[in-house]
């Protein structure tokens, strides 16, 4: 059977989203267990939710004892109840935490299929959900405990939801009542992670829409007086709790605190000029990155088929309004992508004509020669002779992605180039994820020093040395989140009074002079357990961390 054949025979029904969202899960997947705690957002954001698993407090978000008042709270429940499923918050197991944005991930790539099934026939939706759950950006985000992939799933779902009662009332299959329950789902979840950015994507869709229909009637089908109320029922009760529990706290500082200031200029130093997202995107979109040229023709010449028309109105003011943006992070456009994915999957459904051929064969094999480059730098840089075969296959398999891409559609064989494209950059990035990146030692410092405890029995979860550990000069979240809570980020002071009082310290170099004066003021021994040199990637800095244990405790 050809490969339009069983694209065909996969994609009838609800067989379409389903497979989306299998190779989205396939993509995401080796990272899940492989990668370990990230800094820092990702920690800060696991650490909050062991925290609550450990007090009972689901209303306030704390690191440590600092309240965490920048977004809702819908995540760490998600991640609270994963954690609580599988694993518990004294086991300190990441992967636990990263679940639910692997299940985002799958739900934006079945979303996606399933609003462009409506326009573009089953076989075009399957392609275009899976060539959202493939992107590089996205099935990163899907092993990165934070909200993004979340975030990106429930936003999709209303936009797909949105779509098919808009093609309904242009011809399309009928939405029901189905899709009208799905938008005001994915509305109110999307609010209960991220406050406004998911709703204003869909607001300004809805609005892109009126400028180029003028005919508003369809929106009725909404039913946006019962869909409010169900958004206050969900969102409601938490927001009016945690108003009551910090006294209007939360809201002050998440929006003049958080939202402002990214509204007004680079929040911490994350500043760029327009055309950021634009230069990334043959990267972050890749191995999509094939069809992008043939995407962008559609979406011009096709522009009057409802269809086309709303993946135009979902992506052109949403990415315009993220490239104006003076904050810029390289996951903010990814609410944008299922649009792409749309157009991309669409334009497969007539001969692309040479240019796009042409234009979209240089971008694939730019973007997996690139990303091949990343690889090649990240082993010369924090690599060894032992991580060469990893290091090796990822380049391999990423280059091969968009070279065998490209020389297949200038074959014009456009199915067969995106499908062998897709599969090659999946395992190039499972390669990354799950072989190379983790045995970069120099990148994991709070890893090692997790393990270095653990082996001299130091852990404070292993119950057998006094805690908690006192850490100088090195306050990373990743390290919280793998000692436990009570963690002592404080000075050489600090560190040297936990010695006295029998409890492990790590000290960084640029602290082991005062250390060793306060140990003397203390009149305190410290016996050095290991010593380990890494980077501090967060902020480039070279370290090393000193594990000491009090001598009286290692005599004992």
């Amino acid at each position: 059977m050809t490969l339009e054949g069983e694209l065909a025979r996969w994609s009838r029904g609800w067989r379409g989203p389903a497979v989306a969202a299998l190779i989205a899960f396939l993509a995401g997947l080796p990272g899940v267990f492989a990668v370990p705690p990230l800094d820092r957002d990702e920690s800060r954001f696991a650490q909050a939710t062991a925290q609550m698993l450990e007090t009972g407090d689901y209303v306030v978000i704390r690191y440590q004892d600092q309240p965490r008042f920048k977004k809702p709270v819908g995540i760490h429940w998600m991640q609270a109840a994963s954690v609580s499923t599988f694993s518990s918050p004294e086991a300190r197991q990441i992967w636990a935490y990263r679940i639910p944005s692997l299940l985002g991930a799958m739900l934006a790539a079945a979303a996606c299929a399933w609003g462009a099934a409506a326009f573009f026939g089953g076989p075009a939706g399957l392609l275009a959900g899976a060539m959202l759950g493939t992107t590089f950006l996205l099935s990163t985000e899907a092993f990165i405990a934070k909200t993004d992939a979340m975030l990106c799933g429930m936003t999709t779902l209303a936009l797909a939801a949105l779509a098919r009662i808009y093609g309904e009332a242009r011809g399309g299959p009928p939405a029901g009542k189905r899709a009208v329950l799905l938008f005001w789902l994915g509305i109110a979840f999307a609010t209960l992670i991220k406050g406004p950015v998911g709703p204003l994507i869909v607001a300004l869709t809805i609005g892109a829409l009126l400028l180029l229909d003028r005919r508003p009637a369809w929106l009725a089908r909404l039913n946006g007086y019962w869909g409010l109320i169900l958004v206050l029922v969900i969102v409601g009760p938490w927001a009016g709790a945690v108003t009551v529990a910090t006294d209007g706290a939360f809201w002050t500082t998440a929006l003049a605190g958080d939202l402002a200031p990214k509204l007004a200029g680079g929040q911490e130093t994350h500043g760029a000029p327009p055309g950021y997202h634009t230069l990334l995107a043959p990267l972050l979109t890749f191995p999509m990155t094939l069809l992008l040229p043939a995407a962008l023709v559609t979406a011009w010449r096709r522009r009057g088929e409802p269809g086309v028309r709303f993946a135009v109105a979902w992506f052109v003011p949403g990415f315009l309004f993220f490239e104006l943006l003076p904050t810029k992070l390289v996951h903010y456009p990814l609410l944008t992508y299922g649009a792409l994915a749309w157009l991309a999957a669409a334009a497969l459904a007539e001969p692309l004509g040479p240019k796009a051929r042409w234009v979209g064969a240089g971008l694939s094999a730019f973007a997996g020669l690139a990303l091949a480059g990343g690889a090649v730098y990240l082993l010369s840089a924090y690599g060894d002779a032992a991580d060469v075969v990893a290091a090796a296959l990822t380049a391999g398999l990423l280059a091969a992605g968009g070279l065998v891409g490209a020389y297949m559609i200038l074959r014009r064989a456009p199915h067969t180039a995106l499908v062998s494209a897709l599969g090659l950059g999946v395992l190039g990035h499972g390669a990354l994820a799950a072989g190379l990146a983790p045995r970069l030692d120099p990148l994991w410092l709070s890893d090692r020093t997790e393990h270095a405890l653990a082996a001299a029995r130091l852990l404070p979860r292993q119950g057998v040395a006094e805690a908690p550990v006192a850490v100088a000069g090195f306050a990373e979240p990743s390290l919280v989140f793998a000692l436990g809570t009570p963690t002592e980020l404080e000075d050489a002071e600090e560190a040297a009074q936990a010695i006295a009082e029998g409890r492990p310290a790590v000290v960084e170099a640029r602290e082991e002079a005062a250390f060793r004066q306060a140990l003397a003021a203390a009149g305190a021994r410290a016996r050095l357990v290991t010593e380990i040199e890494g980077l501090d990637y967060s902020n480039g800095d070279e370290m090393t961390l000193r594990v000491y244990q009090s001598a009286r405790g290692a005599a004992g």
